[in-house]
C-alpha cells in the first residue's frame, strides 16, 4: 500500500499502529499529530512517524487513512468536528477505542457525507505508556475488532485490513453493541472488581495496618489492573454505561447466590462453583492476547547479596532482552529471594529464561 497515513494521538497504541503499518508498507508516509507537542517531536525523533502535522486539519487533508488513537471522549469531539470537504477522495477513517456504540453514532454523520468510517479496537496493550513504549509487534496474535458503520462496503473493510496487516492481528467484525457487551464482560467489569477489592483492602487497613503488608503478594498481582489510567477508565465507563449497569445487576445476583450457599454451608454447591470456574478458566486460550494486557512474568530464585539484580539485568541487557517491570517479592538474610521480571511478550520471557539458565544456576519459573 502507498499513500499517507495520519495518526492522531501518539501514545502507546497510536505509535505502535504507526510502526506496524510502516513495517508492512515501507512506501507509506506516516504523518503524526498529538496535542502534546513534545510527544509529537519525540515520535519523529524515534522515527515512529515520518512527518509532524501542524494541525488536525492539515493532517487530514493529506491522508488516505486516518487513525484516531485518542481517548474515547476526545475521539467523539474530533468526529463531531470533521467535515467531508477536508478529506481526500476514498479516505478511510478508523479509531482504536475500547467502546464502540457512542463512537459509531458520532461517526454516522461522516457516512452521510460519503466518508468511510470503520470502528476499530485492537485488543492489546502494555503496562508502559507513551510513544517510547510503542512496538510494531504489540498487536501480534491479538484480536482486532472492526465495527463498520452501516452501509460500508466489504471491499472497504478489506482495504483497511490490508493497511493494518502489519499488526499481525486476528480481525473480527462485530456490531458495536456486541463489541461493548463482550468488552464489558472481559475487560471493563474486571477493572471494576479489581478497583473494588483495593478499596475494600484500604478500608480494612484502617482497622489493621497489617493488611497492606500481607496484601503485597498474590493480592497485588490479581489487582494489577486497578493501577490503570483513571482518566481513561472514567471515560470508558461513561461510554459503556448501559452494558455496565446490566453487568452490575448480574454480578449482584451472582454474589447473592454465592452468599446464600456459603451461609448454608452447602459444601457440594461451593465445590461445584469453584470447579466450574476452574474448568472454564483452564479452557481459555493461553497464547492469544485479550482485552486486558497479559502479564509475562518470570520468577527467579536469587541469593540475597549486593549486585544480584544488576547481575541478572546485565545478562539480559547483553542479549537485548527488554524488561517492562522488575520487583523483589521477598528477601531475607541468608535466604533466597524471589525476583519477578515482567516482559512485553511470551517470546521475550522465553529468551530471558534461556539467558538466565545459560549464565547462572538460579531456578526460574513462569507466572
Amino acid at each position: 500500500m502507498e499513500g499517507n497515513v495520519f495518526v492522531v494521538g501518539l501514545g502507546l497504541i497510536g505509535g505502535s499502529m504507526a510502526l506496524a503499518i510502516k513495517k508492512a508498507h515501507p512506501d507509506a508516509v506516516i504523518i503524526g499529530y498529538d496535542v502534546n507537542e513534545n510527544e509529537m517531536k519525540l515520535a519523529r525523533t524515534l522515527k515512529v512517524i515520518d512527518e509532524m502535522a501542524p494541525s488536525l486539519e492539515q493532517g487530514m487533508k493529506q491522508a488516505d487513512l486516518i487513525i484516531l488513537a485518542t481517548p474515547v471522549m476526545q475521539t467523539e469531539k474530533i468526529l463531531a468536528e470533521m467535515r467531508a470537504d477536508v478529506f481526500k477522495e476514498n479516505v478511510i477513517v478508523t479509531d482504536v477505542g475500547s467502546t464502540k456504540q457512542r463512537i459509531i453514532k458520532h461517526a454516522e454523520q461522516l457516512g452521510k457525507q460519503g466518508i468511510t468510517f470503520i470502528g476499530g479496537h485492537p485488543m492489546a496493550g502494555s503496562h508502559k505508556s507513551g510513544v517510547v513504549a510503542a512496538r510494531a509487534h504489540l498487536f501480534e496474535n491479538a484480536f482486532y475488532v472492526l465495527t463498520p458503520v452501516n452501509g460500508v462496503a466489504e471491499e472497504e473493510i478489506e482495504r483497511l485490513k490490508e493497511w493494518l496487516k502489519g499488526t499481525k492481528a486476528q480481525f473480527v467484525v462485530l456490531s458495536p453493541k456486541e463489541h461493548d457487551r463482550i468488552t464489558g464482560v472481559i475487560s471493563h467489569f474486571p477493572h471494576i472488581i479489581a478497583a473494588s477489592l483495593v478499596h475494600q483492602a484500604e478500608r480494612y487497613e484502617k482497622e489493621n495496618p497489617l493488611v497492606s503488608r500481607l496484601a503485597a503478594g498474590g493480592f497485588r498481582d490479581i489487582t494489577r489492573i486497578a493501577s490503570s489510567n483513571p482518566e481513561m477508565w472514567r471515560d470508558i465507563f461513561i461510554h459503556n454505561k448501559e452494558e455496565l449497569l446490566a453487568l452490575f445487576d448480574s454480578w449482584i445476583s451472582e454474589m447473592q447466590k454465592l452468599r446464600s450457599i456459603v451461609e448454608e454451608e452447602n459444601s457440594e454447591a461451593i465445590y461445584r462453583y469453584f470447579l466450574q470456574a476452574k474448568q472454564f478458566r483452564d479452557g481459555l486460550p493461553a497464547r492469544t492476547k485479550g482485552a486486558i494486557p497479559s502479564f509475562y512474568d518470570l520468577y527467579v530464585d536469587v541469593p540475597d547479596y549486593p549486585g544480584v539484580i544488576s547481575e541478572i539485568t546485565g545478562y539480559l541487557a547483553k542479549e537485548q532482552i527488554s524488561i517492562t517491570n522488575i520487583r523483589i517479592i521477598e528477601t531475607r538474610e541468608e535466604i533466597y529471594g524471589v525476583l519477578r521480571l515482567s516482559f512485553q511478550s511470551e517470546e521475550d520471557r522465553a529468551k530471558a529464561k534461556a539467558c538466565i539458565r545459560k549464565h547462572t544456576n538460579y531456578d526460574t519459573y513462569e507466572g
